[in-house]
């Protein structure tokens, strides 16, 4: 009949009609629906339906279907692959080796520890280092393990790691340092100062105010220093010592190598330190020295110090008389050759002569009556020492207000104190000293005629 539709599953014209007729052979689609399903069909080697029975060829002699790769296998093939980077070379350090060292023992280290050598030969490569080397079999003699303190021989071959590079430090931020003074307390400080330069700093202690902290001592020197920084970086140092009721001059290194400097002038005596003291009675020498040894006082917490012949420390105090008082007291200068605590005060009581206003050392009769003052009559007039950078630092300080009311209250001249030190004296003989040498010379010399004459007259004449 006309217009029937094919039976389902048929192929049309290309495969078994509905009757059973035989296949067309392969002729091109009518463009029915029949033959758009067979076109949608997959082909007989598509996944799934078995192995194909080898290649196929359609018509015209065409290659046969081929699956499609993966996305990730065809840019595989299309692209090839990137070359790895080689790996990084190490970078060493300036001056590092990374390459093993052997070095052969020469006749000078005949003989010498192992560690020996490497502070002769290797000195950057420290203890530590050499030691973990040896721990780990890196370090070798003749290729045989060694350790830091065997004995090498000359001609023995030294095999050394390669030299490990340091690890750069990093960069410490500066610290800023917190001045925890008051303003009174920094201008009080400031007006202290007496001589300042770019090494050493003086200052004028008053009476009163200690050098450094202690025992129910909240007020002093040290820490009143962070004051007086002024231009420099760090704090200055004290390099040497005044006791709490003395005061005068005092010495402070505003950097580390002044410091050493100045530590070495006091340790070597090359320092000259000048007190003035008004002390009770007169002496009966003007200039004189005295020479007594001191040790702590027992029983007293080494806080007194006193005169031990037996198991002292040398102790010398240089004294010349200023004025006198008539007999009542003297102002004298004081010059310390050693310096032992408490060593003027200790030494001027010692030879009945203690020092106005001192107690401790001697006693009630340390003290004048009338309108002088209670308080310690002792002051570091001058200090004289080699600067560290040529030179000298030769100051001076003022005497205090109660000092200086008693110079005066016992009518002392002020102008007659500052003595002159014995290098700073003119040796140059004057015309007077020539004539009295002559005059001597002269008279010795008749002195010697007048004995040979005697000698000629004695008892073998006639």
């Amino acid at each position: 009949m006309k217009g029937r539709p094919p039976a389902k599953g048929g192929t049309g014209k290309s495969g078994t009609g509905p009757r059973g007729g035989k296949p067309t052979g392969g002729k091109p689609s009518t463009g029915r629906p029949s033959d758009r399903k067979s076109a949608d069909r997959k082909p007989v080697g598509a996944p799934g339906r078995g192995k194909p029975s080898g290649p196929r060829r359609s018509d015209g002699d065409k290659p046969a279907f081929r699956p499609k790769a993966p996305a990730a296998a065809k840019s595989a093939v299309a692209k090839p692959a990137a070359p790895k980077p080689a790996p990084a070379k190490p970078n060493p350090a300036k001056g590092v080796s990374l390459d093993v060292r052997q070095f052969r023992v020469k006749a000078d280290d005949d003989g010498i520890r192992l560690d020996r050598w490497f502070q002769r030969h290797l000195p950057d490569v420290g203890f530590n280092l050499v030691s973990r080397w040896s721990r780990t079999g890196q370090l070798r003699v003749d290729g045989a393990r060694a350790a830091p303190g065997d004995r090498i021989v000359e001609g023995q071959m030294i095999r050394v790691p390669p030299a490990e590079a340091k690890p750069e430090a990093a960069e410490k931020p500066k610290r800023v340092r917190v001045i925890d003074l008051t303003p009174d307390e920094i201008a009080y400080a400031q007006e202290m100062v007496i001589h300042r330069d770019e090494q050493a700093i003086v200052i004028n202690k008053p009476p009163g105010l200690a050098t450094q902290g202690g025992t129910k001592t909240d007020e002093h020197v040290d820490k009143l220093l962070d004051g007086l920084l002024f231009d420099a970086e760090s704090r200055p140092k004290l390099v040497h010592r005044l006791d709490k009721d003395t005061s005068g001059a005092l010495l402070l290194a505003r950097s580390s190598r002044s410091a050493a400097h100045f530590a070495k002038a006091f340790s070597s005596r090359t320092a000259r330190k000048v007190y003035w003291a008004l002390v009770m009675g007169v002496p009966s020498i003007n200039d004189g020295m005295i020479e007594l040894p001191l040790a702590k006082q027992p029983g007293t917490g080494g806080e007194k110090m006193h005169v031990d012949q037996e198991e002292g420390l040398p102790a010398r105090t240089r004294y010349r008389v200023i004025e006198r008082a008539g007999n009542r007291a003297a102002w004298v200068e004081l010059q310390p050759y050693t310096g032992r605590t408490h060593q003027l005060r200790v030494h001027l009581a010692a030879i009945g002569f203690p020092i106005v206003g001192d107690g401790k050392y001697g006693g009630k009769d340390a003290f004048l009556s009338g309108t002088i003052s209670r308080k310690m009559h002792l002051h570091a007039r001058r200090i004289r020492v080699d600067h560290p950078d040529g030179g000298r630092v030769d100051v001076m300080a003022d005497l205090p207000t109660h000092f200086a009311n008693s110079l005066h209250e016992l009518g002392f001249d002020l102008s007659l104190g500052d003595m002159p030190l014995d290098d700073e004296i003119d040796r140059t003989p004057t015309r007077e000293d020539e004539k009295r040498f002559a005059r001597q010379h002269a008279k010795q010399v008749r002195k010697d005629r007048k004995g040979e004459r005697r000698s000629r007259g004695g008892p073998n004449k006639g």
